[in-house]
Order: C-alpha cells, then sequence, then structure tokens
C-alpha cells in the first residue's frame, strides 16, 4: 500500500487530482481521503524534498491505494494531475507523521469514487429475475 499526498490551491483541484488518479492512472483508494494541514504538508514535502517550496499550499489531503509505491509513483508520472501529487514511502521519516495525523483527521468532503462497487450491471429483462452481467471494466473495485 502506498500513501499519497496531494497539495493544490482548492479542494476542487485536490478532487479533480484524485479522480484523475482513479481514472486515468488506474489507482485503488484503499482509504478515503482525508484533510490534512496545508502547512504541515508543505513542511512534509520540504523534508522529502530537501528543498524550499515554491509555492505553498491552501489545502491538503492524504489517503492510502492499494498499488505499491514503485507502481503508483509510475502512473501518476503517466498523468498530469491539477495539484501537487506526493508519494510518500516508508522509508521517509514523514510517513509515520502523516499516518499517525491521518488516523484523527476528518473525512475530506465531496469525494466519491467514480469505480463500480457492485456485481457489474442487473438485465432486469430476461423472464423477470436479476442476472448480472460480467464486465470486468465494472467488476476492477470489487473487493
Amino acid at each position: 500500500m502506498a500513501l499519497i499526498l496531494i497539495r493544490g490551491e482548492n479542494n476542487s483541484k485536490l478532487l479533480n487530482a484524485i479522480a484523475d488518479m482513479e481514472r486515468h492512472g488506474n489507482l485503488n483508494l484503499s482509504s478515503k481521503p482525508k484533510i490534512v494541514d496545508a502547512a504541515f504538508a508543505d513542511s512534509l514535502v520540504e523534508g522529502i524534498l530537501n528543498s524550499k517550496l515554491r509555492t505553498k499550499s491552501n489545502v491538503a489531503t492524504a489517503f492510502f491505494v492499494k498499488e505499491d509505491t514503485t507502481l503508483s509513483i509510475m502512473q501518476i508520472k503517466k498523468i498530469h494531475p491539477p495539484a501537487h501529487v506526493v508519494v510518500v514511502s516508508d522509508e521517509y521519516g514523514a510517513y509515520s507523521k502523516l499516518e499517525y495525523v491521518l488516523n484523527k483527521a476528518p473525512e475530506f468532503k465531496g469525494y466519491h469514487s467514480n469505480k463500480a462497487v457492485n456485481d457489474g450491471m442487473i438485465d432486469y429483462k430476461i423472464n423477470k429475475k436479476e442476472r448480472h452481467i460480467k464486465n470486468d471494466k465494472l467488476n476492477s473495485y470489487v473487493k
């Protein structure tokens, strides 16, 4: 599981970045995004990058994804989200700090996954019985 931190100017950019990672990066969130203090997120990123940031963020969120750290980095590199996305590896000291903050943080409002959590589409036409239509695209998020 990888821990992802997103910093940005406003909530809509963070929500778009999360949606892009799900749709185009094929990443699966294993926890709901949580609110992280923007100043705390900026200081964590400065520690990871070992340099000062050009711009400070106004809002930040963090969450876990099912994929491992390396795959998450490669998938995020393929897309261009509208916010600053950082995959925090467990090799950094910031990982345990961020994990501790996430346990107490409130949920990030406005996020809804676009991936299906059911067993596929239901066809009600055949003999008035429910029949599930198997579709691998829809079943990508079945637990």
